[in-house]
């Protein structure tokens, strides 16, 4: 009997340890837009994984993310710094510098893999990634080189693995940053393919174990370089698309939606069959607003609904993504978040859950709100910035969004993205004591790094 309650508590600890460190997986999808998904108002396409994991789970209504383009984006995301403090604010040259998610958690004990596209920072190093809190890394480093679905080499912790593929001579010498962009000349390989069964064995390999994995998909994303001849959304087979009376590059994108959709589905599946699932968060967002690169135009299928603007504006098209999270048993089904929430809100939201001090951060934690309490009433603004010198910037705060367009005599817009979802009236004159308010914010944004360092 002794033995038996021996057995008994270690069990139970062992449960509440594993309560206590739930695992954490982050799916984020390359320019999928606002309105990719059935769930956030897609009609043609089918996204039934998703679609399910919303119906599961929370849909975040107005989530944003930390910049318009992918490697000022990600770096929010990682940090849970805005664009006017984090260290990577645009395209350009630039390092990652901050602690990311990834660094608090492996301190935490968590086993942690970012598998996918990294891009984060420009031109990075190979073995960025484990420089930066990942145990594991496979898949593209630099965000040119993940433009190329079939391209010659991989990353696997700071080493080119090969593949294949053989890239057509046009693109063999490409710039140094820019290594591996580019057309197959042999398609074999499927990079998006390799990534999730990577992925699918981090989690079979780190079932017993909490784990953090950052699954960063480089699709629905276009090969620029493929546009030119007509490869732009590049993908295997066109399967059940082959036959719509559609462009090549519209059954390309339909295509990658739908292997985004399957891929979700395996790894939900197999968080069930390793019986892993009520113990694990799932988080699925996209890095920003849709594309219209490769041949592919959003209007096609509606990618960015009633939002205006694309990818590099920083209107609600550009920024504004959806972000479905499920966790069973411990986030009630079916529900909708209407509060502003943000890129740079999942550091502080990852320290929260697993009761670690989170570095200082332009974040505020979500955890309240997946768990169906109230929100901090404290009103927040959101703040981005984009182009040479921060020609774009933009500010929001509670329903109202002022962008500045320009550096020399800069143009205002004043918008109620709550009543005017579209952005198609512009307020400034309107409201000149809202517009002083806001432009008080833009200024309050140092030009250095400084005070986060």
């Amino acid at each position: 009997m002794k033995a038996f309650l021996v057995l008994l508590t270690i069990f139970l600890v062992s449960l509440a340890r594993a309560a206590d460190k739930p695992n954490i997986i982050y799916i984020l999808a390359d320019d999928l837009g606002y309105g990719d998904l059935g769930s956030f108002g897609q009609i043609t396409l089918k996204t039934p994984t998703l679609d399910r994991m919303a119906a599961e789970g929370v849909r975040f209504t107005r989530h944003y993310s930390g910049s318009t383009v992918c490697a000022p984006s990600r770096a929010v995301l990682m940090t849970g710094l805005h664009t006017g403090h984090v260290s990577v604010r645009g395209n350009g040259f630039a390092q990652l510098t901050e602690t990311t998610v990834a660094d608090v958690l492996k301190r935490s004990g968590y086993k942690t893999a970012c598998i996918g596209k990294w891009g984060v920072g420009h031109p990075p190093p190979l073995d960025d990634p484990n420089k930066r809190g990942f145990d594991h890394f496979y898949g593209y480093i630099n965000m040119f080189h993940a433009h190329n679905f079939f391209p010659s080499f991989l990353v696997r912790n700071g080493v080119k693995e090969p593949l294949r593929n053989v890239q057509m001579v046009a693109f063999k010498n490409p710039p140094v940053e820019r290594e591996g962009v580019g057309v197959a000349e042999v398609a074999v390989d499927y990079a998006p393919e390799l990534i999730t069964q990577d992925a699918l064995r981090f989690i079979r390999e780190s079932k017993d174990d909490p784990f953090f994995l950052y699954y960063a998909l480089n699709i629905p994303h276009a090969n620029n370089e493929g546009g030119r001849y007509d490869r732009g959304m590049e993908v295997p087979d066109q399967g059940e698309f082959s036959d719509k009376p559609w462009p090549l590059a519209e059954k390309g994108f339909a295509t990658m939606i739908k292997r985004i959709d399957d891929d979700v589905a395996k790894i939900l599946e197999l968080l069930k069959n390793l019986g892993i699932d009520d113990n694990t968060i799932v988080l699925f967002s996209s890095d920003n607003g849709p594309h219209q690169e490769g041949n592919h135009h959003m209007e096609f299928f509606d990618s960015n609904g009633e939002k205006r603007g694309m990818k590099r504006d920083l209107y609600e098209g550009g920024v504004r993504v959806p972000l479905i999270v499920r966790w069973p048993n411990r986030i009630a089904p079916g529900r909708v978040v209407e509060e502003v929430t943000a890129f740079q809100d999942l550091m502080p939201t990852v320290c929260d859950l697993i009761d670690a001090k989170s570095p200082r951060t332009d974040g505020v934690t979500m955890l309240p709100l997946l768990l169906g309490k109230k929100a901090n009433a404290k009103e927040r603004f959101l703040y981005w910035e984009f182009g040479e010198r921060g020609g774009k910037q933009a500010v929001l705060q509670g329903d109202w969004k002022l962008i500045r367009l320009g550096l020399e005599d800069p143009v205002y817009e004043l918008y109620n993205v709550v009543s005017d979802a579209s952005e198609q009236t512009n307020l400034a004159v309107d409201h000149p004591e809202k517009v002083q308010a806001l432009k008080r914010l833009l200024k309050s944004i140092p030009d250095d790094q400084s005070e986060f360092n």
